[in-house]
């Protein structure tokens, strides 16, 4: 299974955090899964990080760095089409960061783990 990360997900996963659903450990655990982590969630987590809503024991360059390494995870780069395609997704979710990584999962054909009910409102497939 691809798999691509909320923003969440991807600190709940790196903090063993007991709100990870089971389902959602055991499908970023297989080993016949890609779990993707998108330069959006990177620049999230920045952002949140400068504003002091977020909190990490290192900066969030080397965070993001040891955990992808660690976790055998993948960075997903923004491209264009990702971009664009947020033009035409309906308002069910106002989130500029979620909203394009919607986009992402929708064109790379990914599996969108997140505990976001509002994402179920796109036409994406969600694991929680």
């Amino acid at each position: 299974m691809r798999l691509l990360l909320d923003t969440h997900i991807f600190l709940w996963w790196t903090d063993n955090n007991p709100a990870l659903s089971l389902r959602a450990q055991h499908a970023i655990s297989d080993e016949s899964s890609d779990c993707f982590l998108s330069i959006v969630s990177c620049w999230e987590l920045a952002i949140k990080a400068s504003l002091g809503k977020l909190n990490l024991s290192q900066s969030v360059e080397k965070f993001i760095v040891e955990q992808v390494a660690a976790n055998g995870f993948e960075l997903l780069p923004v491209d264009f089409r990702h971009v664009a395609a947020v033009e035409s997704l309906p308002f069910h979710h106002r989130d500029p960061f979620d909203r394009l990584l919607i986009t992402q999962a929708r064109a790379e054909d990914l599996v969108m783990v997140t505990a976001d009910i509002q994402i179920s409102n796109y036409d994406v497939s969600v694991l929680w």
